[in-house]
């Protein structure tokens, strides 16, 4: 899930990646008591040719993916250890857009955001009371539903990229992390192989211009389009970490089978 914002005074993000962080912990030292054997190579399996017979590698249960995370949020692009997957097709993109843009918890999670925003006053021209939380709310949404329609679809399709998350699972923390981390630079072609990734990258920029067409006009200069481009880079990074270590968190914290 994404959004374009303008940059609050305090980085929330932050405070959400040290919150991971005591999870990480936790996941990380779960799965080394597992004693579980990686698979062979260091990255993700690749999807593989739709027309091969060859049957699907088991997935370990310790690197599965729920399709939502704590029930609520969605999870529908991340591809569980070993799996390998035919690439997507174009009608498959917009779907997955769709329903990260339009699932239940995306109105919520707008109206978190939204109400964190008024408060803080970020943008002054959209005032206080039930119209500015309207107005905040609003924007949020559009600027969130904007940016997943470029990074997911529009330029995954035209450049053949898959934007799926292709988890790890095995491995220390940190070259986890690290790995979560570059999947902002880094994605997989449709064939399989990896390319700079121009649709996270060019996508958020372009939702970030396209931002300046409905915000006022204090809010449309380079500094302001650039602070909601990198904001909204920095938090699908984040966001690239949590799907990385969240069946290992699932595992450790609420002990469920997958």
């Amino acid at each position: 899930m994404k959004f374009v914002q303008r940059s609050p005074r305090f980085p929330y993000f932050v405070l959400i990646v040290m919150a991971m962080a005591t999870l990480l912990n936790a996941a990380f030292a779960q799965s080394q008591n597992q004693g579980t054997t990686p698979p062979s190579g260091n990255l993700p399996s690749a999807p593989q040719d739709p027309k091969s017979t060859t049957a699907p590698s088991a997935v370990p249960e310790e690197g599965k993916q729920t399709s939502r995370i704590l029930y609520i949020f969605p999870n529908f692009r991340s591809v569980s250890v070993n799996q390998k997957l035919p690439p997507q097709s174009p009608k498959e993109k917009l779907w997955q857009t769709t329903q990260d843009s339009f699932d239940y918890s995306s109105f919520i999670f707008v109206g978190a955001l939204a109400g964190v925003s008024q408060a803080e006053n970020s943008v002054p021209e959209f005032h206080q009371g039930a119209a500015g939380y309207g107005r905040y709310y609003w924007h949020t949404f559009v600027d969130q539903t904007d940016e997943n329609y470029w990074v997911e679809f529009i330029l995954p399709v035209t450049l053949h990229q898959d934007s799926r998350y292709y988890t790890m699972g095995t491995g220390g923390l940190l070259k986890r992390a690290s790995y979560a981390v570059t999947r902002i630079v880094i994605t997989r072609k449709d064939n399989g192989g990896e390319t700079f990734n121009f649709s996270e990258v060019v996508g958020a920029g372009a939702a970030g211009g396209i931002s300046n067409l409905y915000y006022p006009s204090p809010e449309r200069t380079w500094t302001k389009t650039g602070q909601r481009w990198a904001l909204n880079v920095g938090l699908d990074g984040a966001t690239f970490l949590i799907r990385e270590f969240w069946p290992g968190i699932n595992a450790a914290i609420f002990h469920e089978k997958q």
